[in-house]
């Protein structure tokens, strides 16, 4: 936690990729103001939105697996983001 009582990310949470799940491929920096990754989170999951839609009506593949990565992203921000908020 921060010095003046905000709460902050932890940085204990990965995204993993690859069969079983075992090769990390990015993880959540500690100290980000929950607030702050709550909100990058949200814009993210906008930005997944548009990318789905996109790729689906245009039959563009690369554009789901953009999406997919950045729901990832965003997952863990908020999951990373609820850790904090219940840390004391």
């Amino acid at each position: 936690m921060s010095s003046d009582n905000t709460n902050t990310t932890v940085g204990k949470t990965f995204f993993y990729q690859g069969e079983g799940h075992t090769h990390p491929l990015f993880c959540i920096a500690p100290g980000i103001p929950c607030q702050n990754a709550r909100e990058q989170a949200s814009e993210l999951m906008g930005y997944v939105r548009d990318l789905t839609i996109e790729g689906l009506m245009e039959d563009k593949p690369q554009l789901l697996w953009a999406s997919h990565y950045l729901s990832a992203m965003a997952k863990a921000l908020m999951d990373d983001a609820e850790l904090g908020m219940m840390r004391k």
